[in-house]
């Protein structure tokens, strides 16, 4: 055979070979699992891109590796406080880049971690997990999970409150900037309302939206049609698509699904519900607002979690 025309090693993956795996998804943001119960699989960045190559790996949005919170800094610092926090969501984005949270992926990974048999949860139970944004709960439920997102917060407060906007967003397939609001869930978003269902269609996420300004960690970008009405039984409607920061368009994105809900709401007003079905991609996820224990107001969101498939890396 031409030399030129043989196939090279994969030398990138050589080192995680015997690695068992599962494929996983909520609401069609898929993910790569792996469990590492004694922490001797740390998977580098350039792995986890090649992992999650949707024509030369596995295929996902990105990684997930769970491992016991100490054998992680972070996993340890959140131990100190919450000693629950028995396994900790080592999350990474499909381009190898750290993410601090992901709202499908914490469903996702709670059911990997029942489905490997390294926990028991039954329906009406909770688990404190850890993530690199912060302490989660998660509770099963008859049909998915609903997890305690925490507190949201504006990126920038005083604009938000000043103006109902903090940036403008410019995205192919939409004819001008659009206004903007940024919101924090653990992990940065920047949501843009339009008026049309035509619009969210033609808007193209090909390449990252140029936002601007932008967060000094970059930020994910949620294009948000309000339904009509937008409240129907007490409950908000909206549809969404998403480009996520370090992976592109994806089915669907639970820290953006709460943004966008946070958007919504604050632009409505007074009398805005706390309630709220978002509309995505892949399906639909629930979120809720309620008073939190410290006086913030937070945010749960909830939906469904898939394990697909599961083998060993060869």
């Amino acid at each position: 055979m031409d030399e030129t025309l043989a196939p090279t090693p994969d030398r990138t993956l050589q080192g995680l070979s015997g690695l068992a795996f599962s494929k996983g998804h909520g609401t069609g943001n898929d993910f790569v699992l792996v469990a590492d119960p004694s922490g001797t699989w740390p998977i580098a960045p350039e792995q986890v891109v090649e992992l999650c190559d949707r024509h030369r790996g596995i295929g996902g949005d990105g990684l997930i590796r769970a491992v016991p919170s100490r054998y992680l800094p972070e996993g340890r610092e959140l131990q100190a406080v919450h000693p629950d926090a028995e396994w900790f969501m080592d999350y990474r984005n499909g381009d190898g880049s750290l993410s601090e949270m992901c709202g499908n992926g914490v469903r996702v990974f709670v059911h990997f971690l029942i489905a490997e048999g390294l926990v028991r949860l039954d329906a009406g139970d909770a688990l404190t997990i850890g993530t690199r944004g912060g302490v989660k709960t998660v509770v099963r439920t008859d049909n998915g999970y609903a997890v305690d997102m925490g507190p949201w917060e504006f990126i920038f407060p005083g604009e938000a409150t000043a103006r109902a906007m903090d940036s403008l967003v410019t995205a192919d397939g939409l004819e001008v900037p659009r206004p903007a609001l940024s919101v924090s869930m653990g992990n940065p978003h920047t949501v843009v309302a339009l008026a049309e269902l035509s619009e969210l269609e033609a808007t193209q996420l090909f390449k990252a939206p140029h936002v601007d300004p932008k967060p000094a960690n970059g930020t994910n970008v949620e294009f948000v049609v309000p339904s009509e009405p937008l409240v129907h039984d007490g409950v908000g409607t909206v549809t969404m698509r998403v480009h996520e920061r370090g992976v592109g368009e994806t089915q669907s994105c639970g820290t953006g699904a709460c943004a966008a809900a946070v958007a919504i709401r604050h632009w409505a007003g007074q009398g805005a519900p706390d309630a709220w079905n978002v509309n995505v991609p892949g399906g639909v996820v629930g979120v809720k607002f309620f008073p939190g224990p410290e006086g913030h107001e937070h945010v749960e969101l909830s939906g469904p979690a898939v394990i697909v498939a599961s083998g060993t890396l060869s």
